[in-house]
């Protein structure tokens, strides 16, 4: 059983022992508590309250904050009508609720017979907000979260300016690592460059509620980038801290503040959220063909927008004009860099309207062909001549999986064997230790995913980074509520025909 089960029961039996106290306080057998559905009826009963509040009670992940609000309406009627009283309560009932249970002092007050309470202003300011911070936060952490698309990794799927919602309990939401933390910040503190919106005093193993489904091919996913465990405060997650060390060397990424910054490590739930498309899911074998995915030796789904890089070339040479290409919804950005260098990223609809422009002479695909050496792709070792274009054919680890390793193939395993699930690994004289122990196979502990971008050459995706952890999976990206063109201005800049949609 795992410590989070453990903490889980222990916390589950001593709230229950409470309730059981101060349910025969109140007139009514302790037992009623341990009677499934019936106890909550009861409980209404006791703080007097309508029982339509049981709808509530019947919602996943709403009837946690309704159990919190039943909490304080509970210790009410045991006169404590402190504000610090009542957060104590609904944050440690396993600890609170014993306490008024088995203090003699304490005696049940029915809510008729409660004092008149005139609260001030300042209360009434306090409560509301506490109130729409809790609501907000337990929305926020087990049910939905707003999310914006900050890159073009996902054009034109998704597009930079997209506003949208992010289903957590699509695949079931995760406890958080790390509990505490500042309210709607996810690891900064606002208006700080470098201070840390969480504490680290607690921290809480990998657990995940059931979910509705289960991560399938081409799900569009949001994840803590598996790159972030480790951080440059300059640099964040706009480039890898392992990709820096590579260029520039341990001892000058670690000591040149002024151009890197700290280097700080990040908790699971507060590295940066990367929004992809899952190419693979555990158990499959991924390979790209000529910019082609291949799932398990099959040609795999195409999304409808996906984008590649194409040199365009004229006749005469002379450019294309700027509204031609804002016409085709390319962005400014995009131009810049054609107007450098002649290349764009495009749809395989833009590439057919591009040829039809006047003076086009050819749309030429760029393609990385197999055996041209990336240094910068998974899993950084010279045995893999892996290209963006021409890549695998990998793995996709599955929970329970066995896998042979060696020194040919550890680099492949070495990075899930340590970092993702915590064992030791050496290797002596061509051979590999785990924990100590000689080892010629190894068994996953955890489900991994393979994500990519649909602007498949502009795009940190898995092929640079390797596996996605099921513990850092976040959820399914859902629905796109607004979208904003950040190359217009005033009403130009609502993208009004992308609104309102649902993400394929």
């Amino acid at each position: 059983m795992s410590i989070y089960a453990i903490l889980s029961l222990v916390f589950f039996i001593l709230t229950l022992t409470g309730l059981w106290k101060l349910f025969e306080k109140a007139g009514v057998p302790g037992w009623n508590v341990l009677i499934p559905f019936y106890n909550f009826y009861v409980w209404l009963k006791i703080i007097n309250k309508p029982l339509w509040w049981y709808i509530f009670i019947l919602v996943p992940f709403i009837n946690v904050f309704t159990i919190l609000l039943m909490i304080v309406e509970l210790v009410k009627c045991y006169k404590k009508f402190g504000l610090l009283e009542q957060a104590v309560a609904a944050l440690l009932p396993f600890i609170y609720l014993p306490y008024l249970g088995f203090n003699k002092k304490e005696e049940y007050v029915h809510p008729d017979k409660w004092p008149l309470l005139k609260k001030s202003a300042t209360r009434e300011w306090a409560d509301a907000i506490i109130f729409a911070v809790i609501a907000a936060t337990i929305i926020r952490t087990f049910f939905i979260e707003a999310y914006t698309i900050p890159t073009s990794s996902m054009e034109k799927s998704l597009l930079v300016g997209d506003f949208l919602f992010v289903s957590k309990i699509s695949y079931g939401p995760k406890i958080p690592n790390t509990p505490i933390a500042f309210p709607f910040a996810h690891h900064t503190m606002p208006f700080t460059d470098n201070l840390k919106s969480y504490l680290e005093w607690i921290k809480l193993p990998y657990y995940r509620f059931p979910g509705f489904t289960t991560i399938k091919n081409n799900d569009v996913v949001v994840f803590n980038y598996p790159d972030g465990d480790t951080v440059s405060t300059v640099y964040q997650s706009n480039a890898s801290y392992y990709a820096l060390v590579k260029e520039f060397g341990r001892d000058r990424v670690w000591e040149d503040k002024a151009q890197f910054g700290d280097i700080i490590a990040r908790p699971v739930d507060k590295r940066e959220n990367f929004i992809k498309r899952c190419i693979g899911i555990p158990g499959d074998s991924v390979q790209i063909i000529d910019r082609q995915v291949y799932v398990n030796g099959k040609i795999a789904e195409n999304p409808k927008d996906r984008q590649f890089t194409y040199e365009i070339i004229t006749t005469d040479g002379s450019p294309i004009y700027r509204n031609q290409f804002r016409k085709l919804g390319i962005s400014e950005e995009d131009i810049r860099t054609y107007n450098t260098y002649n290349l764009l990223p495009l749809t395989e609809e833009s590439v057919e309207a591009i040829k039809k422009l006047p003076g086009v002479k050819e749309v030429r695909p760029i393609i990385s062909s197999r055996g041209n050496l990336d240094a910068r792709l998974f899993p950084f070792d010279t045995a893999y001549h892996f290209s963006i274009d021409n890549y695998g054919p990998i793995y996709i680890p599955k929970a329970g999986a066995t896998v042979a390793i060696s020194t040919k193939n550890i680099s492949l395993y070495h990075r899930i064997i340590t970092t993702y699930e915590g064992n030791t690994l050496e290797i002596k004289d061509n051979k590999i230790y785990i924990n100590g122990k000689e080892s010629s196979t190894y068994t996953f502990k955890m489900n991994y995913y393979w994500m990519q971008g649909d602007n498949r050459h502009n795009s940190a995706d898995s092929r640079y980074w390797g596996y996605v952890p099921e513990d850092h999976i976040v959820g399914k990206a859902s629905f796109v509520w607004l979208s904003l063109d950040k190359d217009e201005s005033f009403l130009k800049k609502i993208r009004w025909s992308k609104l309102f949609r649902f993400i394929k």
